[in-house]
């Protein structure tokens, strides 16, 4: 992993021996030339608000403890939000409305998360994305996703002592997961399961541990501005989530 070619970083996502090693691979990925340019452009940019900031512009890592039971899935970082400070979820509204509900069950720290250096750690959760640069109009293409996946594999395989509960808001963020779990050996029933806010469905592994993935309306502004989603239907998942993570069987040794 060391001196990996960053415009074929995610060759060199299988060799990282811990999630720090991932993380720090991830933020150092060219390999989607539209991605890059965008990322980068939104930095000159700026929105007005921002414009005295220093963006970030790099690929968005994992945020939260290597030992999470619970794992979010998101889709990508926001060209003016995670894009700009670095961190999952953090400087945009769509942040805002995951952190108030993670904070209101016990989950986060802090509810308002504005900075890598705001101080709010996670417990027992982790964020991360299918895709880790921002795309234009929040939309990656396939071929994007299909690169970035190899992140995606990783970081499951690197938390597979512990995590329990997979949380995906999205239905890309679905999609993407549930054929990462396909390659990863899971058994997905056929037809694969359907997204759907509340769809909750547990996966069995040939090495015999469990896993619970819960569907969840994403957290963009027009979800929560509409009031398809509100605080309390995200508090609930959380909750759902929570209580798997006690009532789930000991991992096999």
């Amino acid at each position: 992993m060391v001196g990996a070619d960053p415009e074929n970083a995610p060759l060199a996502a299988g060799t990282t021996q811990s999630i720090a090693e991932l993380d720090a691979l991830i933020s150092t990925c060219r390999a989607c030339p539209r991605l890059v340019a965008w990322r980068e452009e939104a930095a000159r940019i700026k929105r007005a608000a921002f414009r005295d900031e220093e963006y970030w512009a790099r690929p968005v890592p994992g945020f939260g403890p290597d030992d999470a039971e619970i794992l979010v899935v998101g889709l990508a970082p926001a060209a003016n939000g995670g894009n700009r400070t670095g961190r999952m979820f953090t400087g945009d509204r769509s942040g805002d409305v995951l952190f108030a509900a993670l904070h209101a069950v016990g989950l986060a720290t802090g509810a308002h998360p504005v900075s890598v250096d705001d101080g709010i750690e996670l417990r027992n959760t982790r964020l991360t994305a299918p895709v880790h640069c921002a795309p234009p109009e929040n939309k990656p293409t396939s071929s994007e996703r299909l690169r970035c996946a190899a992140y995606l594999t990783r970081e499951l395989e690197l938390l597979a002592p512990t995590v329990r509960v997979i949380v995906v808001l999205g239905g890309f963020g679905w999609q993407a997961l549930f054929t990462v779990l396909a390659q990863g050996g899971w058994v997905i029933p056929r037809p694969r399961p359907r997204f759907g806010h509340g769809a909750q469905l547990t996966l069995n592994h040939p090495d015999g541990r469990t896993l619970t993935v819960l569907g969840c309306y994403h957290v963009s502004p027009h979800n929560t501005f509409t009031g398809r989603l509100t605080p309390t239907m995200l508090e609930d998942i959380f909750r759902t989530a929570i209580n798997l993570t006690h009532a789930a069987p000991p991992l096999p040794s």
